[in-house]
């Protein structure tokens, strides 16, 4: 998906299955949070969660609740169809809640509108959230500008999930570490005649292309975020290695709706290889035989020289500005913000901590499936903070399924993105030289 830094979860309606069991376990306290009201004197925060999260929040709040006896907390759910516009319309008409869960990607948007409160202040006297504990590249993405306006709340990147089995039939006894060992294993274990591709990488996804962008030393964007920077060497090299990918026919051409089941899929050896997030341990470990638990694994995406560098996604916690009840808001962020309380919210949902501290126990430190996440989330770059990316991004994605199929050079391809988001970003041009920066000021909590 792709509104909140989370990547497009194609095809999801495995969620759905995960969805249900946990509805179910959660009915009783949703109704208890959906419909309590606070004491007399009391609070009653309003948090909005995005997609599958308010279904496991709801669990959380109880003990929240009960260390905090004048705060009461009514969660809605949005849709994640709908999100979007429903957070543009509740800022237009002042209609926002107290807090609410937003995607990386989202917040450069909602941080233009000055529609979030800087949150430094309250950071900087908080005995619970410690920056120097969370990965430095997700912590960033909630910095606008030099402003905080975000909290991560948890995280997730794109890397390698592989049949281990296959790999060693063909004579690999480790997944690769560099784009020359990953582009062997994808040609030995490519074989288009009898549909055994080396990977799956649906055409319609853009968080592939740009994680191995985002590998480059060079910057997506230039000269202060005001043009694309896709005609750079570092790009090119990026794209070229996508593109080769679908030439050599080492993954098909094919869109996520095109490739149905991938999990089916991948166990029946279709694709070798898999570029997917964490979501997709629970889905493998679920949908495939136990005969087959031991045949697959993860590792840290293959860089052009170096493993482990991806793409920083997820979602943070943020507290608007027209709360009127943002020292309570602050409360319940902090409590979220536990790690012994994300521990509990990644066994409910699969969602990864964006604290250190929080992998030191139970199945974040054990699970072998889990390791290559954990080594990959030091190493993470953040997608560029402007309200324009995922505009931008959706066009990149465009542009390069026309050099897929021929109708474009690398060469064609880089300036073709580079013209569009040129005029994705003309807006942003003329405000940057035309107008003095609003200073964001800190209420005092």
């Amino acid at each position: 998906m792709r509104q909140h830094g989370r990547p497009q979860r194609s095809p999801r309606a495995s969620a759905m299955r995960r969805g249900l069991r946990l509805a179910a376990l959660a009915l009783a306290g949703a109704l208890l949070v959906s419909c309590a009201r606070p004491a007399a004197g009391g609070h009653e925060l309003v948090l909005w969660t995005i997609g599958r999260e308010g279904e496991a929040i709801v669990q959380l709040l109880p003990a929240f609740e009960q260390a905090h006896p004048g705060i009461r907390v009514r969660v809605q759910q949005l849709p994640l169809t709908a999100a979007h516009q429903k957070l543009l319309t509740a800022i237009a008409g002042g209609s926002t809640p107290d807090l609410s869960q937003l995607g990386n990607t989202w917040l450069p948007e909602l941080a233009a509108l000055h529609a979030l409160e800087p949150l430094q202040a309250r950071v900087d006297r908080s005995a619970v959230v410690r920056p120097d504990d969370y990965f430095a590249s997700i912590w960033a993405t909630n910095v606008i500008d030099g402003t905080l306006y975000g909290v991560p709340w948890y995280v997730d990147t794109r890397l390698l999930f592989y049949r281990r089995d296959l790999l060693k039939q063909a004579g690999f006894h480790a997944p690769p570490r560099n784009w020359e060992e990953w582009r062997r294993q994808l040609a030995t274990l490519s074989d288009p005649p009898r549909h055994r591709y080396g990977i799956l990488l649906p055409t319609n996804e853009y968080e592939q292309l740009m994680s191995l962008a985002l590998q480059q030393p060079d910057p997506l964007l230039r000269d202060g975020d005001r043009y694309g920077n896709f005609e750079s060497a570092g790009f090119k090299r990026a794209l070229a290695f996508y593109v080769d990918t679908f030439r050599l026919h080492q993954a098909p051409p094919i869109s996520n709706v095109e490739a149905g089941n991938p999990w089916t899929e991948f166990g029946r050896g279709t694709y070798a290889f898999y570029l997917s997030g964490p979501w997709n341990i629970g889905e493998f470990r679920s949908r495939l035989p136990a005969a087959q638990q031991d045949d697959w694994a993860t590792a840290p995406l293959p860089g052009p020289r170096i493993a482990g560098v991806g793409a920083a996604g997820g979602s943070s916690l943020v507290i608007f500005r027209a709360s009127k009840q943002q020292d309570a808001a602050w409360q319940l962020l902090e409590y979220l913000s536990q790690p012994a309380v994300q521990q509990r919210f990644y066994a409910l949902l699969g969602d990864l901590p964006p604290r250190r501290s929080s992998w030191q126990g139970g199945a974040l430190r054990d699970d072998p499936k889990l390791r290559a996440f954990r080594e990959q989330l030091e190493h993470v770059r953040p997608t560029p903070a402007v309200p324009e990316w995922e505009r931008i991004a959706n066009e990149m994605q465009l542009v390069a399924a026309e050099a897929i199929a021929g109708r474009l050079t690398t060469d064609q391809a880089a300036a073709e993105i580079d013209r569009r988001a040129a005029a994705i970003l003309a807006k942003r041009r003329w405000v940057l030289d035309h107008a003095a920066p609003e200073q964001p000021r800190e209420h005092p909590p």
